[in-house]
């Protein structure tokens, strides 16, 4: 399945254009590489880390939608990770932190 039609059906994107759009910002993450093509196909297993307005949300992949339906049916086919484990966006595990005291 395409990225831009599964960010469509899982409900992240209210439309594959925009979902396309949302993918051509070059933001989206598959497997820890840059997604940046919108025909990228996603499989089972893999792990799509998602920049939503105010945080990074970073999911597996636990089953391909069929279609675009409700928000329930959408949620079955994805599980949220967590963000401050091993599956972070590129960098951001070497940045210091802030407040952190420097030796």
């Amino acid at each position: 399945m395409r990225i831009d039609k599964l960010l469509y059906c899982l409900r992240f994107a209210r439309s594959r254009s925009a979902a396309q759009r949302w993918i051509g910002e070059g933001h989206i993450r598959r497997n820890g590489a840059r997604v940046v093509r919108q025909d990228q196909p996603i499989a089972v297993g893999d792990v799509l880390t998602l920049p939503l307005r105010s945080k990074v949300l970073p999911i597996e992949i636990l089953a391909l939608p069929v279609r675009r339906g409700p928000g329930s049916e959408a949620r079955n086919c994805y599980r949220p990770l967590d963000a401050v484990g091993a599956i972070a966006i590129a960098g951001e595990q070497d940045a210091p932190q802030k407040g952190a005291a420097h030796p």
